[in-house]
């Protein structure tokens, strides 16, 4: 999945200190990355580089987390043009973009770059936002208001019917590929509620047999998931709610595609059942 970058190693203590030459700096605008691609191959600026022309850097970058021992920094502001082999991609990159520690950086990147524009002032008195030095944590220094990043709990649904596994497509989204049943946790609600609720919602049928797979974090949508297979509890008629689903259809075992990208843990859960090992989870 994307999160498995071995043998590299993901850092997220928080530890901010000056940056060297070597460490990376990602820049972003709105669902854009700022990246050197050539193909599926990434690269991203080095501190050294954006230092040389740039210099006030140095009093705006913003310790991210480290990968093996080098850091990664977010730059809010860049004079993007003094850097001619660089360009803004869409964040959908990260899908198939190598090498695989690279993607991870840039897409955990992405989220906390979310967070941090989306905090700039405060939710309470509207005073600006103050980085805090021991924690990645914002502090009002008015109202005293404490504002640590956000994960949405969400969940990931394999439902079988025997030798079939339900398989949908979103409705209106980009990605066009099947997907499992997904949702995201309502307040005062359990992981294992959020399941029976989503399926039961999204195509109006019954599970039983929640088993625990595995769980990922998806930083596309400040996520993190949960994936569970079940079973069908009763009638196997399918009800569609089309806001949510263009489609959902049975399928057999064989039948299920191959998984060319292997990030997602959606689609490791289809391989599984795929390739029948599914059933130490019953």
């Amino acid at each position: 999945m994307i999160q498995d970058i071995y043998p590299h190693i993901y850092h997220n203590e928080y530890t901010p200190h000056e940056p060297n030459p070597e460490d990376i700096v990602l820049h972003y605008k709105d669902n854009t990355v700022f990246v050197k691609k050539e193909e599926q191959n990434i690269s991203f600026l080095k501190f050294s580089e954006v230092v040389s022309v740039y210099p006030k850097a140095k009093e705006t970058f913003i310790y991210l987390f480290s990968i093996d021992k080098v850091s990664y920094y977010l730059i809010p502001e860049l004079p993007e043009a003094l850097f001619s082999n660089y360009h803004f991609e869409n964040n959908r990159l990260f899908r198939t973009a190598r090498p695989k520690d690279l993607a991870f950086a840039g897409i955990t990147g992405w989220q906390l770059f979310t967070w941090y524009s989306e905090h700039k002032f405060c939710g309470k008195c509207g005073s600006p936002m103050k980085s805090d030095k021991k924690e990645r944590m914002l502090h009002c220094p008015n109202c005293n208001t404490i504002e640590y990043p956000k994960i949405c709990p969400a969940v990931i649904t394999a439902v079988r019917n025997g030798n079939k596994l339900l398989l949908s497509k979103y409705a209106g989204r980009e990605y066009v590929h099947y997907a499992l049943i997904a949702g995201f946790t309502e307040i005062g609600e359990t992981i294992e509620e959020t399941v029976k609720r989503e399926v039961m919602e999204e195509v109006g049928l019954k599970v039983k047999n929640l088993h625990f797979y595995k769980s990922q974090p998806w930083s596309f949508s400040g996520t993190l998931l949960f994936g569970f297979f079940c079973d069908l509890d009763g009638e196997d008629t399918i009800s569609l709610d089309e806001e949510e689903l263009s489609m959902a259809v049975w399928m057999e075992r064989e039948n299920i595609p191959d998984d060319p990208e292997q990030i997602s843990l959606t689609r490791e859960m289809m391989t599984v059942f795929k390739n029948e090992e599914d059933k130490k989870y019953c």
